[in-house]
């Protein structure tokens, strides 16, 4: 095993490489493939966990014991220059490599070993370990050792990959227009006169070949006067009537049933069964329970409305997208599709900066139910003139004709790097649900305001952020003492700010912790700054 210093160069080894990088500190470890002008050529060119293979690269889950990436490289396109093995800090843990221990990747093949322990790292938050080069016909290995303060975002931006991109519209086929169909030629008004109307004796009366055929008219009948009722009596003892033959008087009585009454005969059709809580035919309810009170029953309404205080109806009728794994009913023919964070690039921001909505697509016609962790639920309508700032763990539905984007919030990139201070925004028309824990109050900014950074669950997208410290630096805070509320988000210009009375919401807050249906149970990043 030979060590290598950094900035050294070697011979690659063998033309099959794998690179294994381990940590103290839980890191991701991804592959980029880059040109001779040091970018990728597209966003395939990123390997990581969720997008695993490219040519010649294949990214492999160390199970604990250190992700690795193959390398053939003869299997590289011609246009590949070079491969960047990284490593970056994935949230739960410190926020920069100065106290994630030691960081050694290990360059192994069947011709021998190469070993690169970097040490003296202090505020970087991503690392490029080392880079597989092309040089003349062969391929060589440079131990690199360097980083970003600003996590794999500013790692993956700087090698070009498109962490912005937004998912592809679902293309619509346009309706035919109505001159693509040629006219057709128009019938001469009369080549084919109406028939008129058959005269009145077109054939003389026929005797039906299936009835036989009654003298007209026929004779009168006799007429049977009106009787009281009586009760059955045996055949022997009904008197004949005039027109009637009396019963055979051989007949025993005992031929004829019972009389029954004639609301006991039971009905054509089985009685349909009592609908809950309405009375049933001895008018008692077969179910009774306060759950029938019309204040649990569906709400009506277009679109997004809500259910209660923790759960929204969609009436779907076509698109809607929604968190994944938010459905707890639905009714109707309903499809669901499975969108991760809402293509390639929403899956590339959603792991660089740790937030993201997973979503799911649902389509058809129907009603869907939605809820999460019996979180409070809010209906927030945009008209297009300001945008909404949440973090992605709060989204639960929104309309499809909104967009959204993964934004670093303002005034945060001194205190915060690698999955640290980013939020979705939402703009365009349309209705979002979003999520509480616990009733939250609305502030106007209308003078400087400022929350807890995990308190503050949206905000208007056109305000101004920033971090204000809070405690002072003295020999209190040394030993060990605090306030607790050591750093706030402040807030200036015109808008409103949503907080929940709660410093623990669905999957954190602006931690990195957006990324999974309950993700973020370990702490956003603000919280282990605050201690």
């Amino acid at each position: 095993m030979t060590a290598l210093a950094r900035g050294e160069n070697r011979p690659a080894p063998a033309d099959r490489m794998t690179v294994t990088v381990t940590c103290s500190a839980a890191v991701d470890v991804s592959a980029l493939l880059l040109g001779a002008d040091g970018r990728v050529r597209s966003d395939g060119d990123f390997i990581f966990f969720n997008q695993p293979v490219g040519p010649g690269v294949v990214y492999r889950h160390g199970r604990g014991s250190g992700d690795m990436v193959d390398v053939a490289t003869a299997a590289l396109p011609a246009d590949v220059d070079k491969i960047a093995i990284t490593a970056s800090l994935d949230g739960s843990g410190p926020a920069t490599f100065a106290g994630a221990g030691s960081l050694t990747a290990t360059i192994g093949s069947d011709a021998g070993t190469l070993t690169f322990p970097m040490n003296g790292l202090t505020s970087e938050a991503a690392v490029v370990c080392v880079e597989i080069y092309r040089r003349g016909d062969g391929w060589k290995v440079r131990a690199v050792g360097q980083g970003y303060d600003d996590g794999l975002a500013g790692l993956a931006a700087a090698f070009g990959v498109n962490i912005d991109d937004d998912p592809e519209p679902p293309v619509q086929t346009p309706p035919p227009p109505a001159q693509a169909m040629p006219p057709q030629p128009t019938a001469p008004a009369q080549p084919f006169p109406m028939p008129s109307a058959p005269p009145a004796q077109p054939f003389p009366p026929q005797p039906s070949q299936y009835l036989p055929t009654l003298p007209n008219p026929a004779p009168p009948q006799p007429v049977v006067p009106a009787q009281p009722f009586q009760p059955p009596m045996p055949a022997q003892q009904i008197p004949a009537q005039p027109g009637f033959p009396a019963p055979p008087p051989t007949m025993p009585a005992q031929a004829f049933p019972a009389p029954v009454a004639p609301q006991s005969f039971p009905p054509p059709y089985p009685p349909a069964a009592p609908l809950p809580n309405h009375p049933a035919s001895q008018g008692v309810p077969p179910v009774q329970s306060e759950l029938f009170n019309p204040q649990h029953a569906e709400v009506s309404g277009a679109g997004i409305q809500k259910q209660g205080s923790k759960m929204i109806r969609v009436a779907v009728d076509g698109e809607t997208l929604a968190r994944a794994g938010s459905m707890v009913a639905y009714q109707g023919d309903l499809r669901f599709k499975a969108l991760g964070s809402g293509g390639i690039g929403r899956a590339i921001q959603q792991r660089l900066t740790g937030e993201g909505v997973p979503l799911m697509q649902v389509t058809g016609r129907g009603d869907l139910f939605l809820a999460n962790a019996a979180s409070d639920v809010h209906i927030v309508d945009l008209d297009g003139t300001d945008g909404l700032t949440i973090n992605g763990a709060n989204v639960l539905a929104f309309d499809s004709s909104l967009s959204y984007n993964i934004q670093r919030v303002q005034g945060a990139a001194g205190y915060a790097s690698n999955a640290g201070f980013f939020n979705c925004v939402f703009t365009g028309r349309g209705r979002i649900a979003i999520t509480t824990h616990g009733q939250p109050v609305v502030l106007n900014v209308d003078q400087p305001t400022y929350a807890d950074p995990q308190a503050a669950v949206a905000w208007s997208s056109s305000l101004q952020t920033g971090i204000k410290r809070n405690d002072s630096m003295g020999f209190a805070r040394l030993i060990g003492r605090s306030t607790g509320e050591g750093l706030t988000l402040s807030f200036s210009g015109r808008g409103f700010v949503i907080v929940q009375p709660s410093e623990l919401p669905p999957g954190g807050f602006i931690g990195g912790t957006g990324g999974g249906q309950e993700a973020g149970q370990s702490g956003g990043l603000l919280g282990g700054l605050l201690g």
